[in-house]
């Protein structure tokens, strides 16, 4: 039997099934497309998912393949200079194309020994007290401890649970593309920089050999919103709100997008459970989606494999729900609120001028950013230090870095008390006495904008999660022996 089964083969799928290999537990992957999109849905990762890279030693091979820029300009396209000071090493977002981010990931993926199965579509779906059942379309039936819907917004897995989708239909149709016009460069510039000065949904940029990436606004909304747009229809919808098409021709790939906002109502229902898009959906502004997802992934693997390898304390695999579901409702509350702020009417513009203003202060632009790049996330494990429920930021140890500690998915206790102990559970968690200063990484580049990394971090030790967020802060034997069954299950003896 397969311990888990995860449906769908884009990012959230690949990082989750890599974190359960990390783990040991098999693992196989199922994705409904025979071959690789080449649509580029997604334009690159924001800081915390950087940072998740980054834990687990994939960060440089995406680097070598991106561009880092400035953290600026994200909310609801505000631009605004990138001298926000950030709590994190990694200060830049990083342009990378998703077709890049899923192939890298399937690389990952594959090295640590998941099974991905492509032309697989799931059409069916039952589980039991012991295992879920998943029935294929050519009549396959695989039995497996769990599975892990990652199919997307039409999410079959999410559908054959019955699971509520609440929330709002798509209001607007937005076609986006690549493809090559006869326009000089100069002149698709100066259009592009007239027409946004009401309309920030258009766009026309160069991708270079002649290839420009295409977003505007639709007619309407598309009955069938699975169906590609034509090279017509985005002709046209370039002469309406641009007042040409700039001789577009010889499209790669065409597709589009709506603004739809909904949630899961429970993102696990026994064996079976949701992530990524398969459990929320929200307008593209931002750029929040893929890194929402593998965001999701990062918390829910280390939980299904504990559960998986059984030492998971009661209720940690329900945790996924608890602390997940309401970060996904900010980004449903922030895409909304971004919507509204692009739109064409006055009032809207009216709004749009006075946040502007607002933004001039640092806390307001910092707060908004943080928003969008995931790093203010902090979970409610209950009263305590500051720091209890956020991610650590990354820090300059003794030896090596903080996040290269973190590779091995495990638990870690930064004791700079040099008394504690987390005898019992040595086998999930690793203990680091000889701390250094804590201060910045030596090893990290220009980040493109100011951080706060330099500051020292002030505790006497703390208890990372495998996820990196902080499970205690303390000094206490007692205290820590309290905490540790509560994320890392019995000791063993």
């Amino acid at each position: 039997m397969i311990d888990v089964i995860v449906v769908g083969g884009g990012p959230t799928g690949l990082m989750l099934a890599a974190e359960l290999r990390l783990q040991s537990v098999r693992v196989l992957v199922l994705e409904k497309d025979a071959e690789p999109t080449k649509v580029v849905r997604s334009l690159g990762l924001h800081v915390r998912s950087i940072e998740v890279l980054d834990q687990r030693g994939l960060l440089d091979r995406f680097l070598a393949l991106g561009k880092r820029y400035p953290v600026g300009g994200f909310f609801a396209g505000i631009t605004k200079p990138a001298t926000v000071r950030l709590d994190t090493a990694h200060g830049y977002a990083l342009g990378i194309p998703q077709p890049l981010t899923d192939r890298l990931l399937a690389e990952h993926a594959a090295e640590t020994g998941a099974e991905i199965r492509r032309g697989g579509a799931l059409v069916g779906l039952s589980q039991d007290e012991g295992a879920v059942t998943a029935e294929l379309a050519d009549g396959t039936r695989l039995r497996s401890r769990y599975l892990v819907g990652c199919d997307g917004g039409r999410s079959t897995v999410r559908k054959l649970l019955g699971v509520g989708f609440p929330g709002e239909p798509s209001r607007v149709d937005t076609l986006i593309g690549e493809l090559e016009v006869t326009a000089p460069p100069e002149t698709v510039t100066a259009v592009v920089a007239e027409v946004r000065r009401t309309q920030l949904r258009f766009g026309v940029g160069p991708l270079g050999d002649g290839v420009f990436r295409v977003v505007v606004p639709a007619a309407g909304v598309a009955e069938d919103r699975s169906a590609p747009p034509t090279l017509d229809e985005v002709s046209r919808q370039l002469q309406v709100v641009a007042g040409t098409d700039f001789g577009a021709h010889s499209p790669r790939w065409l597709s589009r997008f709506g603004d739809a906002t909904r949630l899961a109502e429970r993102y696990r229902v026994g064996r079976v459970l949701l992530a990524g898009d398969a459990a929320h959906i929200h307008p593209p502004t931002g750029g929040q989606g893929l890194n929402l997802g593998i965001q999701d992934a990062f918390n829910l693997g280390w939980k299904l494999a504990a559960e998986v390898a059984g030492w998971a304390p009661e209720g940690l695999l329900d945790s996924y729900h608890t602390e997940r579901h309401p970060v996904a409702a900010d980004v449903l509350e922030n895409t909304r609120a971004q919507m509204e702020l692009m739109a064409v009417e006055p009032g809207p513009r009216a709004v749009r001028r006075l946040l502007t203003e607002l933004m001039d202060f640092e806390e307001v632009h910092r707060h908004l950013i943080e928003k969008i790049i995931a790093i203010g996330i902090r979970y409610d494990f209950g009263p305590g230090h500051d720091l209890l429920g956020r991610r650590l930021r990354d820090v300059r140890l003794k030896e090596g870095r903080l996040y290269e500690m973190t590779r091995g998915g495990r638990g870690l206790l930064l004791d700079r008390t040099g008394r504690l102990s987390v005898t019992g559970w040595a086998d999930r968690v690793d203990h680091v006495t000889d701390l250094g200063d804590l201060g910045d990484p030596n090893d990290v580049g220009d980040t493109g904008a100011p951080t706060d990394s330099g500051d020292r971090l002030d505790f006497p030790a703390v208890l990372l999660r495998p996820d990196g967020h902080v499970a205690w802060v303390g000094e206490d034997q007692t205290e820590l022996t309290g905490q540790l069954p509560r994320w890392f299950g019995a000791p063993t003896r």
